[in-house]
């Protein structure tokens, strides 16, 4: 078991998407992310492999949780900042994780 302060030193945060470009270079299908974390923290940038439910289209505008406090981490020639959060569906197609009600881009989850 963890204590409650292990679990805040994750610094999950919401953010809105605002740009979505294909990733060619991924090894497994990804679109690059970059997400609005708000005036504090800004845009970052991640990747995701979500091709298989979701598409620009209906990601622009889309707010989704990030652990926004992990180092950044190299994939290929892209550089990811945050780990965007997402659920398994019964096809192991990711589902993402968002509010159910618009919030202030940067709120921290608590």
């Amino acid at each position: 078991m963890i204590s409650y302060e292990d679990f805040i030193k994750v610094d999950i945060r919401v953010g809105r998407i605002v740009n979505v470009e294909e990733f060619p270079m991924a090894r497994k299908p990804a679109l690059k992310l970059f997400i609005d974390f708000g005036s504090l923290i800004g845009i970052k940038k991640t990747s995701a492999q979500i091709t298989n439910l979701y598409s620009k289209e209906n990601l622009i505008g889309k707010q989704v949780l990030a652990v926004v406090n992990f180092p950044p981490k190299q994939v290929g020639s892209f550089m990811s900042e945050v780990l965007v959060l997402g659920l398994s569906d019964e096809s192991n197609a990711i589902v993402l994780v968002g509010p159910d009600q618009e919030v202030p881009n940067g709120q921290k989850l608590h």
